[in-house]
C-alpha cells in the first residue's frame, strides 16, 4: 500500500513538472516558429504549425530596417551602462554609510527605503511625472536613467551584508595610517564589494532591458525607443503585423538567454553568498 502510495505521489510529481515544462516553453516555440514566416504563410496557417523553412530571414530584416531595432540596442545599451554606473556608486556608498557607522537618523533612512519599496509605484506615478517634465527630462534619455538610479532596498540589503562581513580592523589599520574615510570606501570596501555588485549588474541590466513601461511613457518619441518599444510599431489599432512582432522578441530574447546561461553561476553565488554572510 505505501508502495502504491510513493508511485501515485511519485506520478504527480513528475506530472506537475511536465506542466511547469510546457508552461514555459510553449511561449517560445510558438514565437520561434513564428518568426520565420511570411504574412501570407502566417494568416493560412495555424500559430502552432512548423514554418515551411527555417531559412526565411526576410522577417528579421524587415524589423532592422522599418522598426528601427538597431537604434533600440543603441539606446538601452546607453542607459544601461549610465544606470549601472551611477547605481554602483550610490548603493555602495550609502551601504557603507549605513553598515559602517551609528548616527541617530540611521534607523529614520533605513526606514525610509522599505517605505519607498511598500508604496505601490502605479500610486506615485502622476507626481513621479510631473517632476520628470519638470525637471526637462520628459522626451530624453535622462528620464529613465534618473528613474533607474534609484539604491532600491534590497541592493542596500544586499551590500550591507557583504560590508558586515569585512574586518572593521581593515578600517582601523587603515585609519591609523592616515587614510581618509573616502580612501577607506574606495580601496578597501568598494573592491571588496565586487561579488554583491557582479550580481546586481546582472539583475538590473535584465530588469532595465526588459522594462517596456517607463520607456513608453517617458519617451514616446521614435527615434528614443528601445527594444521594448520597437515591438509596438509593428502593432496598428486593429490588427499588428505578428510574423514581425515574434522576430523582434525573438532577436531581443537572445541578449538575454545568452548573458543568463553564462552569468548564472555569479547570480546563484552572489545571492546565496550575501544571504549566507
Amino acid at each position: 500500500m505505501a508502495h502504491t502510495k510513493f508511485r501515485f505521489i511519485d506520478f504527480i510529481k513528475y506530472f506537475s513538472l511536465l506542466i511547469g515544462v510546457f508552461v514555459v516553453l510553449f511561449p517560445p516555440y510558438v514565437v520561434i516558429v513564428n518568426a520565420f514566416k511570411s504574412t501570407d504563410e502566417f494568416n493560412a496557417t495555424s500559430s502552432t504549425a512548423l514554418p515551411k523553412s527555417f531559412l526565411n530571414f526576410d522577417n528579421f530584416v524587415a524589423v532592422f530596417e522599418r522598426g528601427g531595432l538597431l537604434s533600440g540596442f543603441g539606446n538601452v545599451l546607453f542607459i544601461i551602462i549610465i544606470t549601472l554606473t551611477l547605481n554602483i556608486l550610490f548603493g555602495t556608498m550609502v551601504a557603507y554609510v549605513l553598515g559602517r557607522f551609528s548616527f541617530k537618523m540611521k534607523p529614520m533612512v533605513f526606514g525610509a527605503y522599505l517605505v519607498a519599496t511598500i508604496i505601490p509605484s502605479i500610486t506615485t506615478q502622476v507626481a513621479t511625472f510631473g517632476i520628470i517634465k519638470d525637471l526637462g527630462l520628459y522626451n530624453t534619455l535622462g528620464a529613465p536613467i534618473v528613474l533607474y538610479i534609484g539604491a532600491d532596498v534590497i541592493q542596500i540589503i544586499l551590500y550591507m551584508q557583504f560590508i558586515r562581513n569585512i574586518p572593521f580592523d581593515l578600517d582601523e589599520n587603515a585609519m591609523v595610517e592616515g587614510a581618509s574615510l573616502f580612501k577607506i570606501y574606495r580601496s578597501i570596501i568598494f573592491p571588496l564589494l565586487t561579488p554583491a555588485t557582479a550580481t546586481l549588474v546582472i539583475l538590473k541590466t535584465i530588469g532595465i532591458y526588459n522594462d517596456m513601461y517607463i520607456p513608453y511613457l517617458y519617451m514616446p518619441k521614435q527615434s528614443l525607443g528601445v527594444v521594448t518599444t520597437v515591438l509596438m510599431r509593428f502593432q496598428g489599432v486593429n490588427s499588428g503585423e505578428w510574423n514581425l512582432i515574434c522576430a523582434a522578441i525573438l532577436i531581443i530574447l537572445l541578449p538575454t538567454v545568452i548573458l543568463y546561461i553564462f552569468l548564472q553561476r555569479y547570480i546563484f553565488e552572489g545571492v546565496t553568498s550575501g544571504a549566507v554572510k
